[in-house]
């Protein structure tokens, strides 16, 4: 009985003890998260815009579809390109799986899209333009559904490709900047609606 008695006084010893340093204990508060900078303010050194670029939705739309726009042989304006997006803006093919119904998407940064594109654009000559767009804008952001076509010569009578270009732009007071552009191309099994080509 003593022996019993004599554990439970250990016992309760121990536990006195843990609670006390459990409350003594200085409890380290979780370090706060660092602000989140915008990707404009992140980049104070990107290049700037020509304002007739970017005044308008209209204006960086034409912009874009006009700086990868030309013949073979001709280099594109890419610092321009840059100009257009945000400095961490993507360009996003989707992409239909092999052999099977499902898809994918292509994450690429500007530099990603100009190393890709830029010999193809001037070796085979490329003109790319909206033939239908639509516009939606809440606040700031803006979405541009434009339907479009590829050319390798502006005078060819038929394009070799036509698809649906998805910007995302932001409003920032007087200028707009491209998120991203988000697109798929027009298949056999995969037709442009009659909604969204021009009336």
């Amino acid at each position: 009985m003593k022996q019993v008695n004599r554990t439970a006084i250990l016992g309760l010893i121990l536990l006195t003890g843990v609670s006390a340093l459990a409350q003594n204990a200085k409890v380290t508060p979780a370090s706060a998260p660092k602000p989140l900078l915008g990707d404009i303010a992140a980049h104070p050194n990107w290049p700037v815009a020509e304002s007739g670029d970017v005044n308008s939705v209209d204006a960086i739309v034409a912009a874009v579809y006009n700086v990868i726009s030309g013949p073979k042989g001709q280099a594109r304006d890419w610092n321009r390109m840059r100009t257009l997006f945000l400095p961490d803006a993507r360009l996003i093919p989707a992409r239909p799986a092999k052999d099977s119904p499902n898809a994918d998407a292509v994450l690429l940064s500007i530099d990603d899209y100009i190393a890709r594109s830029s010999g193809n654009m001037t070796t085979n000559g490329f003109f790319e333009r909206g033939i239908a767009n639509r516009v939606e804008q809440f606040g700031n952001i803006v979405h541009v559904w434009s339907t479009y076509e590829s050319r390798h010569d502006a005078a060819d009578a038929a394009p070799f490709a036509r698809g649906i270009n998805s910007f995302q732009l932001l409003k920032d007071g007087d200028r707009y900047w491209i998120v991203n552009i988000f697109w798929d191309s027009e298949r056999p099994d995969n037709p442009i609606p009659h909604k969204y080509l021009p009336k």
